[in-house]
């Protein structure tokens, strides 16, 4: 799965997305790195003030890496940064 994420909000779908393809509930998917699902549904709500320590361990959870590359221009005027 590849996939675009330009704000904390499309980054969320995008492990809501990848932790429902693999059959787990949000908590199955944080047991294993010792997030409770509370926590877990905050990073899939793309709520502001993540941590990153708590991004990459659910990241582990979902056996994802974070890739960065630089930007391509927009296509869509609609697909802007949501700061």
């Amino acid at each position: 799965m590849i996939r675009k994420v330009i704000s904390p909000e499309s980054l969320g779908a995008a492990l809501r997305e990848a932790r429902r393809q693999q059959g787990l509930s949000q908590t199955e998917a944080g047991r294993p790195v010792g997030l409770d699902q509370p926590t877990v549904s905050r990073v899939e709500q793309g709520s502001p003030g993540t941590r990153l320590d708590t991004l990459f361990r659910l990241l582990a959870a979902l056996d994802l890496e974070l890739v960065l590359q630089p930007r391509q221009p927009a296509a869509n005027s609609s697909e802007e940064d949501s700061w």
